[in-house]
């Protein structure tokens, strides 16, 4: 940090040492302070705007009121260095560490399998941690609210929650419900019908170390010193461009303010922080009153309760519970709305960063508190040199009027809150896209007074937030129905009214401008209900009760602690004790995950004279470069180069992939150039001054629907048929047509991509460590790039953070965008996306189109189906012909349909290539295979479930390009989910619970699966293993998969393990190496484990044959004299393993072939209740039966069945791409792409994995990497038939679609009725729409 005379020395504490900065700038957040200067890495970089958890540290603060400490949680992303004076802050590292003494949290988080990739485990340490600080035996409840912040893409939640509830009072697990046991003294269970054991127990607490509150570090008697110290003096902290101020005294403040009544008054840094870091905003001047006593209190008088503007959410929660506790109901109401949005708005960290003050007075749109207190006449506390003031907290100040708005030199002292009377209404709604931590996409206030002892309205109020730019008031509504009496009648008039006066243009920002439309009534009525259910308490003779089927309307989702039980098979008795394999062995890193030591690409120290790199991105879809003017960019700070495609010494176009933009753009976020400066926030700031002209070139082609119409494709269709498809339609009793649309999915990754490339001093040679499914695909990108033999290009990767298919093709690319700057200045470059960026240039899952026409008969029988998938590619070849292919090969699923035929074809488009994702395909096309099966059952008047089971393949069959298999364990899974999720009997209820509720209603659905593993080539089935063992008997392990989170290299010590015949804590696996194991493949496909496996068995057994004539010389000698006297009898201990790969086939002109080596069978069952009125919906309970085989590794495999179901789940649900009809992608980060959160997960969560047989791999296993993926449309299908239900009581029987996602707009909008209606529709020629879709 440069060196400013006139500055302050910034003093704080990082886990109990002391901090002296002498050069605090104000533009450096802790995180950047915590990872660059402290280097201390185990907090995590993920998003940046305090919208995952990922960096989340505890804050603690002394208050010299209460002489009491204050632990809570931060987002250390959005906290500036300088607010830090007198704080003290502890990171994970702080927690516990390896080389020390690990915390009780980290240990149960590891053992009770909470992390996969580990990148998001530090923050949820942190988060449960500090939960502990403050409540060292939390509720359940407590667990998830801490949790409710922090997000994880690899485990589904479930295990780590369940290390939180570890150290809960109660019962940690769940109580079986109506049994009263707890699972986990079923240490076995006899499965129904077999008499296989089943076990239930992945870990065993008896191993925790017990939670010790007296052994936690003490909060720094200097700070208690500092904070009590009388000639406390205002602070200034001079930063390369900015100054930060402190004031002291209330006086200091309003002095300053004064003085610069343009610089923002920064507290939790929440609103600024962001404006800064995603609008571009710049402010020369802070002024931060943190910890001002004036600012921070409470006060309750007979008319309602004050609280002080530095209050912050969190702080306001707990006030007002302790109200809410201590008033009778009726003074409360206000209190109470508030509170229930409270528990869900943002996470437990910004809860605790925002502040009372900074919400109010920042105004958001999209604010859930300002429309309630609006509502509930709050008044605001004014004060600056003046003197005090009051203003209403009102329609006018919110809506941002002048006259009714602060002056520039006052700021918010404190918000008063009145008691509401008998009589008087106020509540809160909302709907967002998700239950908690996401922004509304409509929300309300309102209040209701009535004249004494009637329902006339004196009084009313509402306000909504998120339909404007501002929250508004519809104040000529009320005006009007002011002394009209609360009925029916009036909520008409009240729609109609509120409709015409709020009025969303039909390009708004934002989109979804009919539900947002139809949410303003649909709230309106779950208000009108409320207050009439009010009425009728007050006095029940004189106001009528709502109806028995209305009441739920009026309930919310309650957020449930997850309970469930995981079974899987038991140890045969009689294996070896030392043999690791089928037990539930946890992640060789979890604890390094857990303490943060766990390293990562960015977490490597900075190499000498290190070089940062920041993208300069197409802003066109489809453009001619004119010219690049990069001179500004040159002249700025520490630029040291920008790099072009003239800069590119080899191949700039490698296989039809372009690693820097040269004449041409073909989409929006295509690499133009990239710019090399001695720091990031240099690097980002000249990047943003390169200036490109374009000329727009047409056509410009982002949906498949123009792609079509164009005829632009990426490669040829492929085509699978058997049977005589057009003659069979003509013997059938109905045929039905349909068409469905699947929109894309982001990776989300915790950690973005991110590269270190070295160049080397000799020969050429290019040094890459960076996070990938593919070091080999790197190693000849970049080889490709600069034009050198692949030998002189050595890529290493230790972990990735997440990948999910997102790291297969896109780090070569990116490898060598870095590999050409490296080579162009001489200099170490480190290369880290942004999580905008990486969402921008990194696309995700093919979105699909598809067609379908289906031929069958009236009982349920499906003779003939045709069916045409288009998927959308994006600008170059990618993955997408073989995307295509897998979805044609695979896209019969579980049915076994006579005469079927299938094409498929990649579209070519303006958009960046998608790529690889789990599941490849397979989630794509089922939910259309699967949607086609539910319209033929809705045609034949039965369930779903009896046309899924008519259609099953029952005996050993061929596929429909001519494959043999075997179904049995297909059926067994079927059979075993309807059976032991008691389907049909949850099916009675549900329908029952439907029959009592009109706005709310349930529905189940169960989805079979046929899935299968490898690749159709089979050279892309290969592997290779390197094994060595050293003199001492240590054993250091390579091969060529990559660890992504997925526990491979865990389960590749435990084959090492059973094939050397020694303890696994003998065995090391460092990292995978193109220096070490050369030509490796990609491991994704779900084979990794597969054929990896093979080939480090196949070098074990090397080995072991050369160690055999030792042994059998001395059978009871101990594993190192063997290796000693090998070595002393010249024999080699080092062996190469080699792994062939099924032997798998395709012939597309035949179009039949072996294509995949074997299926993984499955069945998944789900209950969600549905919201009619908003569209939100609840996952009640799930049970999911997959076919497993043998289970190397029992916990492994569980949690990636769990997490690619939720991420499935997610993926049909809840996350939603939003593009401009451009071809600009909105979606950029957490703030406006939501991925699920632990709240989404299912209350009752069941997996089993089922026991089969499958000779063809190592130990008789299977890969599961992605099959659980699909798995996850159960929830699809089971909202589907909740709407179906609203429908049918609606008196709409036709058959229906539902594309995916099914997000809360679709829900609400499909569940048609009076609201739906009333709303007003634009003419969709009259207006472009701010976004569209692209399948």
């Amino acid at each position: 940090m440069p060196s400013h005379h006139n500055s302050d020395e910034l003093i704080f504490f990082v886990n109990g040492r002391k901090v002296v900065e002498k050069h605090a700038d104000p533009e450096v957040n802790l995180l950047q302070y915590l990872r660059k200067v402290l280097r201390l890495t185990g907090t995590k970089y993920a998003c940046g705007g305090g919208g995952c958890g990922a960096c989340t540290v505890m804050l603690s603060r002394y208050n010299v009121k209460t002489k009491k400490i204050h632990h809570y949680p931060v987002t250390a992303c959005l906290v500036p260095v300088c607010s830090l004076h007198g704080a003290a802050v502890t990171t994970v590292e702080g927690v516990g560490s390896i080389k020390t003494r690990i915390h009780p949290v980290q240990e149960r988080l590891a053992k009770c399998h909470g992390t996969q990739c580990g990148f998001c485990s530090p923050g949820m340490v942190m988060s449960i941690y500090t939960l502990l600080r403050n409540h060292p035996e939390p509720t359940p409840e407590q667990i998830m609210e801490a949790l409710g912040g922090n997000l994880c893409r690899c485990t589904g939640y479930r295990p780590i929650v369940e290390s939180g509830k570890t150290f809960c009072v109660e019962s940690t697990i769940c109580q079986v419900k109506g049994t009263g046991k707890c699972c986990m003294d079923q240490e076995e269970k006899s499965s129904l019908g077999s008499q296989e054991k089943l076990c239930t127990k992945l870990y065993n607490e008896d191993e925790f170390q017990p939670l010790d509150p007296s052994q936690e570090p003490i909060f720094p008697p200097e700070l208690i010193r500092m904070a009590e110290d009388p000639k406390k003096r205002r602070l200034t902290f001079q930063g390369e461009r900015t100054t930060w101020i402190t004031p002291v005294t209330l006086e200091d403040l309003l002095e300053l303010r004064a003085k610069f009544p343009k610089a923002p008054l920064v507290m939790g840094n929440t609103t600024v922080g962001h404006n800064i870091k995603f609008e571009d905003k710049f402010y020369p001047v802070f002024l931060s009153p943190l910890g001002l006593p004036e600012l921070y209190f409470v006060n309750t008088t007979d008319d309602g309760v004050t609280i002080g503007a530095g209050y912050s959410l969190a702080q306001l929660n707990d006030a007002l519970q302790f109200i809410v506790s201590e008033q009778p109901k009726e003074r409360t109401k206000t209190f109470r709305a508030l509170l229930s949005h409270l528990r869900t708005l943002a996470g437990a960290q910004i809860r605790n960063m925002a502040t009372v003050g900074g919400h109010v007075v920042t105004r958001p749109r999209f604010s859930d508190l300002n429309p309630i207190l609006a509502a509930g006449n709050a008044i605001i506390n004014l004060i600056s040199k003046e003197g005090e003031r009051q203003i209403p907290l009102n329609g006018p100040f919110l809506e941002g009027s002048p006259e009714a708005d602060l002056k520039p030199e006052e700021i918010v002292l404190s918000v008063f809150i009145p008691y509401t009377a008998q009589g008087h209404f106020v509540l809160g709604l909302r709907q967002a896209q998700r239950q908690e931590n996401a922004f509304a996409i409509v929300n309300a206030g309102m209040s209701v007074k009535f004249e004494d002892g009637t329902s006339t309205i004196k009084d009313l109020q509402m306000f909504y937030g998120s339909v404007a730019s501002t929250v508004v008031a519809a104040k000529q509504t009320c005006q009007r129905l002011l002394g009209r009496s609360w009925d029916d009648q009036m909520l008409g008039d009240a729609c109609r009214l509120v409709l015409d006066e709020i009025y969303i243009p039909p390009a708004a920002k934002g989109g979804m401008v009919e539900y947002k439309r139809t949410l303003i009534v649909s709230l309106l009525f779950k208000f009108y209900l409320k207050v009439r259910q009010g009425l009728n308490k007050m006095d029940p003779k004189k106001f009528p009760d709502i109806p028995e089927t209305y009441l739920s309307a009026l309930e919310d989702f309650p957020i449930e602690t997850p309970q469930g039980i995981q079974m899987f098979q038991c140890v045969d008795p009689a294996q070896p004790l030392q043999d690791p394999v089928g037990h539930p062995i946890m992640h060789q890193s979890a604890i390094k995950h857990a303490t943060g030591e766990a390293v990562f690409i960015d977490d490597m120290p900075a190499v000498d004279q290190e070089l940062y790199l920041a993208v300069v991105t197409s802003t066109r879809a489809h453009a001619n470069i004119i010219s690049i003017d990069t001179s500004e960019a040159l002249a700025l700070p520490g630029v040291v180069d920008v790099i072009t495609a003239e800069d590119v010494p080899g191949e700039n176009n490698h296989k039809g992939e372009i690693f820097y933009a040269k004449n041409e753009v073909i989409c929006v976020g295509q690499i133009v150039c990239t710019v090399a400066a001695d720091t990031y926030a240099h690097a980002k700031a000249a990047a943003k001054k390169v200036r490109i002209a374009y000329e727009d070139i047409e056509p410009r082609i982002i949906t498949i629907k123009q792609a079509l119409e164009h005829n632009s494709f990426l490669s040829v269709e492929r085509k699978i048929e058997q049977g005589n498809v057009e003659q069979a339609f003509k013997h059938v009793d109905q045929i039905i047509e349909g068409e469905i649309h699947v929109e894309g999915q982001e990776h989300f990754y915790m950690e973005t991509q991110t590269v270190l490339a070295i160049p080397k001093e000799e020969d050429k040679e290019m040094v890459l460590h960076l996070g990938t499914q593919f070091p080999t695909h790197v190693q000849e990108y970049v080889a490709a790039a600069l034009n050198v033999p692949r030998s002189r290009v050595a890529c290493h990767m230790k972990r990735a953070g997440g990948a999910f298919g997102g790291k297969v093709t896109k780090p070569a690319l990116l490898g060598a965008v870095s590999a050409v700057a490296a080579n162009k200045t001489g200099r170490p470059i480190r290369f880290i996306l942004e999580r905008g960026d990486d969402m921008l240039i990194t696309a995700g899952r093919h979105p699909l189109f598809a067609k379908y026409k289906v031929g069958f008969m009236n009982n349920g029988v499906i003779k003939a189906a045709d069916v045409e998938y288009y998927i959308n590619g994006g600008c170059t070849p990618d993955e997408s012909e073989l995307v295509t292919e897998f979805i044609v090969l695979k896209s019969e699923n579980a049915y076994d349909i006579p005469n079927f035929r299938c094409r498929g074809r990649p579209c070519k488009t303006n958009l960046p290539s998608n790529t690889a994702f789990r599941g490849f395909g397979f989630p794509q096309a089922t939910v259309v295979v699967e949607s086609y099966i539910t319209a033929v059952a809705s045609q034949c008047n039965l369930l779903p479930e009896e046309v899924k089971e008519i259609n099953m393949y029952k005996k050993s069959s061929k596929t429909a390009y001519n494959q043999k298999f075997n179904p049995e364990p297909l059926r067994r899974c079927w059979k075993d989910c309807l059976e032991k999720s008691s389907f049909h009997a949850r099916k009675k209820a549900a329908e029952e619970f439907n029959k009592k509720n009109y706005w709310k209603k349930r529905g189940l659905a169960v989805v079979p699966m046929k899935f299968t593993i490898g690749v159709p080539i089979a050279y892309y089935n290969q592997a290779a293993a390197l094994v060595h063992i050293y003199m001492d008997g240590s054993v250091l392990l390579t091969h060529g998969g990559c660890e992504l989170g997925q526990g491979l290299h865990t389960k590749m010590i435990q084959v090492a393990s059973r094939e050397l015949n020694i303890p696994k804590s003998k065995i090391h696996l460092s990292e995978t190496s193109t220096v070490t194991v050369p030509n490796a493949l990609f491991t994704a496909g779900s084979m990794g484990a597969d054929v990896n496996g093979r080939a480090v068995q196949n070098a074990c057994q090397i080995l072991m044959s050369r160690l055999e004539p030792i042994i059998k010389k001395n059978p009871e000698g101990k594993w190192e004299d063997w290796v000693a006297k090998a070595f002393a009898e010249s024999i080699s201990l080092s062996a190469t393993g080699y792994y062939k790969g099924y032997q798998t086939n395709m012939d597309w002109e035949k179009e039949e072939g072996e294509a995949y080596p074997y299926f993984v069978y499955g069945a998944s069952c789900a209950e969600v209740e549905v919201d009619c009125l908003t569209g939100a919906h609840k996952l009640l309970r799930t049970d999911i039966f997959m076919d497993a085989a043998f289970s190397i590794n029992p916990a492994v495999d569980i949690g990636q069945v769990e997490g690619a179901f939720i991420q499935g789940m997610g993926f049909y649900t809840i996350e939603e791409l939003k593009y401009s009809p451009e071809g600009v992608l909105y979606s950029r980060g957490p703030d406006d792409y939501k991925i699920p959160t632990v709240t989404e997960i299912p209350e009752e969560f069941y997996i089993t994995l089922v026991h089969s047989r499958n000779p063809i791999a190592i130990y008789s296993s299977k890969g599961l990497g992605e099959a659980g993926m699909f798995l996850g449309s159960a929830v699809f299908f089971a909202i589907y038939d909740a709407v179906a239900a609203a429908r049918r009581e609606r008196g709409l029987t036709k058959t229906f679609t539902l594309s995916s996602p099914a997000t809360p707009e679709l829900i609400r909008m499909t569940c048609v009725d009076q609201f739906t209606d009333m709303i007003p529709r634009d003419d969709p020629s009259t207006f472009t729409p701010w976004s569209i879709h692209v399948s």
